[in-house]
């Protein structure tokens, strides 16, 4: 399995403060049977500033430290950006990191109180420069809890975006847990990914939210994430579904 969205880096981010952890995280992720890994720090969140060039060289020791110790993983580099009007100054510096550097895609992060009034702007910009952005856990996000259509809205503008996996089995609560179902049932979401901190409260979950997923929606949907990531490692556009708006009447479940 390939998990496009985790904090396995020690000491750069809220991920593991050490090596020592990060090997565990390593262990835990390859013993799930997950056998290829994005490590996305964060950038410009307001905390931590995790730049391109050292994202690189982070992942190239760490592979390496990986091979030492006999674990089968391959971690490859990636980036979690919050949107801000200054991303654009990062990107023209050289300091954005896409997913393996290649150029196509980006993990986009909204704060999770609100949709910045300027989303649908960045997300048209980036397109323009060629750049995917993916808008990671929607679900947790309260501006789209109370508004889906601001979701709806930048999927048909051509943004992707990436359930988070503990939402689906619900780590995060009933109220996630369900608006993350719904975004799946209104093909709202083309990546299931696990954003693993750590190897306790957020460790990696893809087994589980898969088997959820081939429960409530059938195997045809759990086909359709694992193959996009797989399509997304090799550089390939994903597969998309036109999405469906969600009634406002579903909101009465929250």
């Amino acid at each position: 399995m390939i998990d496009i969205h985790s904090h396995i880096l020690p000491g750069i981010d809220d991920g593991p403060p050490d090596f020592v952890r990060s090997l565990a995280m390593a262990k835990q992720a390859a013993n799930a049977g997950i056998t290829h890994l994005f490590a996305t720090p964060h950038h410009m969140n307001g905390r931590y500033e995790n730049l391109k060039g050292n994202i690189m060289k982070y992942v190239q020791d760490f592979n390496a430290q990986l091979e030492q110790e006999n674990i089968p993983l391959l971690v490859h580099p990636g980036q979690e950006l919050r949107v801000n009007r200054e991303l654009f100054i990062s990107l023209e510096m050289e300091e954005v990191m896409t997913l393996d550097n290649k150029g196509q895609y980006l993990l986009l992060e909204l704060p999770s109180g609100e949709v910045p009034n300027y989303t649908q702007e960045v997300v048209y910009e980036l397109l323009l420069k060629g750049i995917t952005p993916i808008i990671v856990h929607p679900e947790r996000n309260k501006g789209f809890l109370e508004d889906n259509n601001l979701l709806v809205d930048l999927v048909l503008e051509g943004a992707l975006t990436q359930v988070t996996a503990g939402s689906i089995i619900g780590h995060f609560g009933k109220k996630v847990k369900t608006f993350a179902e719904r975004i799946i049932e209104h093909h709202l979401t083309h990546f299931i990914a696990t954003d693993a901190h750590n190897i306790t409260t957020r460790g990696f979950q893809l087994i589980g939210a898969y088997e959820a997923i081939t429960k409530g929606f059938g195997i045809d949907h759990t086909f359709y994430f694992q193959e996009n990531a797989e399509l997304l490692l090799l550089g390939q556009y994903p597969q998309k579904e036109q999405p469906i708006p969600i009634r406002k009447k579903f909101l009465g479940i929250f």
